[in-house]
């Protein structure tokens, strides 16, 4: 496999899980305050932005595993 490619697959891989294990201790984090100060479960603008952070490094994860195993072993 193209090296290019096998390095864009990588990185999309790990992108894909970083976005879901962040997305799942972000909705844990919501959850406990909800519960704690009794009102409905809503992410706040700290929390969406953080997850915005995490879904843009995941765009850019793939482009940047791609460039490395190029550069490595292409």
């Amino acid at each position: 496999m193209n090296p290019v490619v096998q390095g864009a697959l990588t990185g999309l891989g790990i992108g894909a899980a970083l976005v879901v294990f962040e997305y799942l201790l972000i909705n844990q984090a919501v959850n406990e305050r909800a519960k704690r100060f009794n009102r409905k479960a809503e992410f706040d603008v700290t929390e969406r932005r953080r997850m915005a952070t995490i879904m843009r490094f995941a765009v850019v994860l793939p482009i940047g595993f791609a460039v490395a195993f190029w550069f490595i072993w292409g």
